[in-house]
């Protein structure tokens, strides 16, 4: 079997899609996309692609340590997401070609069912309670919310009294038996984020996520020594090396994007990475239905994974939601706030590929929205 042609399509909302087809007519799928560098993250994966054509698609791993290491530049989230995509792809393809889900390609499942959470606002206490009674309803156990919207670096005494205002709304919602975490997304400095942490203690999160910056990674032992709540991590850090400080950190849960570090290939070995260090695995994941399946594959065969995101119905999905590229949108229906594992052979997903190819071309050119201080410094969106 070989490699034959390499697509890509941007659909809305605003994602990317790879299609890797073979001689033999099997044919996988891949999400690589760096959110609102989409354009970007296409071109690199057609530069991969050249790599590939004509090659077995089943050597996975010496296709992943090519297409990571070949170069002299390496790594960065426009590289490793379109690693990724075509890496998902060539995992999709090897699942198909034998007959079975990845995940037992991967040793086999160690559940049958993975909990995931649903996104809410958190902007207003009033609507986080209403937001957080509808994922309730829905069945689901946990969720997440922002902590804040934009913030000083360092917060005032009615900034951190916001932040416990929104985080008590939820809690009162889901009493003492459900889930909230809270995304800081490294809008506080980390001092802003060791003064606020302690507040929220008492509302007991599952955990707090991204407490600071990325780049700022030296820090979060500092943080994590002064936080009473368990820290989350990841979804901007992209390989085991740049995952090693953060667990020396003493995280709590790591969080790789399974479109973003490297695919499946190396999120399942950051996985078995942060087991060494007692830590748990949430995968970060608010793209569409081929990164979720991804992940979901990941969940099924690690004995430290916590909990799923997923990104049905979030805020971010206008113009197109996840369910609408499958053909059979019921692998993904929860129940009671969790997914039963694929059976279906590689990803464990069919893609609607003339879906696909109506969206494609009709995806806006979205770029993150640039926030400013009145001071003119930058905050993070």
């Amino acid at each position: 079997m070989k490699i034959t042609r390499v697509e890509t399509f941007a659909v809305p909302p605003r994602w990317l899609f790879c299609r890797v087809e073979t001689d033999e007519g099997v044919v996988g799928w891949g999400e690589p996309v760096v959110e609102g560098r989409a354009a970007t993250v296409r071109t690199a994966v057609h530069e991969l692609a050249e790599h590939l054509i004509g090659r077995d698609p089943l050597r996975i791993e010496d296709h992943w340590q090519v297409m990571t290491k070949g170069s002299f530049y390496r790594g960065g989230p426009v590289l490793s997401s379109a690693v990724a995509g075509l890496d998902q792809a060539l995992w999709d393809i090897a699942g198909k070609a034998l007959g079975v889900p990845v995940h037992m390609l991967l040793g086999g499942p160690v559940r049958e069912r993975v909990r995931a959470y649903s996104w809410v606002g958190g902007d207003e206490p009033a609507d986080v309670a209403e937001a957080v009674t509808a994922q309730v309803e829905a069945g689901f156990t946990a969720v997440k919310m922002n902590a804040c919207g934009r913030m000083n670096r360092m917060p005032t005494a009615a900034d951190v009294a916001a932040v416990v205002e929104r985080a008590t709304a939820a809690r009162e919602v889901l009493g003492p038996d459900r889930d909230f975490a809270l995304d800081f997304h490294g809008r506080f400095s980390a001092a802003g984020a060791r003064r606020v942490l302690p507040h929220l203690a008492p509302l007991h999160p599952l955990f707090v996520e991204e407490p600071v910056l990325p780049e700022y990674t030296q820090l979060l032992g500092e943080v994590v020594a002064a936080s009473p709540v368990p820290i989350a991590t990841g979804e901007r850090i992209y390989s085991r090396a740049e995952a090693l400080p953060a667990l020396r950190a003493g995280i709590a849960v790591l969080q790789p994007d399974l479109s973003h570090a490297g695919g499946i290939s190396e999120v399942r070995r950051l996985a078995s990475l942060a087991e060494t260090f007692d830590v748990l695995l949430a995968p970060h994941c608010p793209l569409g239905p081929i990164s979720l399946a991804a992940s979901l594959q990941v969940a099924f065969t690690t004995p430290n994974f916590l909990i799923q995101e997923q990104s049905i119905g979030i805020h971010y999905n206008q113009g197109a939601e996840v369910l609408d590229y499958l053909v059979d949108p019921e692998v993904f229906r929860f129940d009671a706030g969790h997914l039963r594992r694929p059976l279906g052979p590689g990803l464990g997903i069919e893609v609607d590929e003339q879906a696909v190819r109506r969206a494609h071309g009709s995806a806006p050119d979205w770029h993150n929205p640039v926030w400013r201080h009145p001071d003119g410094s930058f905050a993070e969106w």
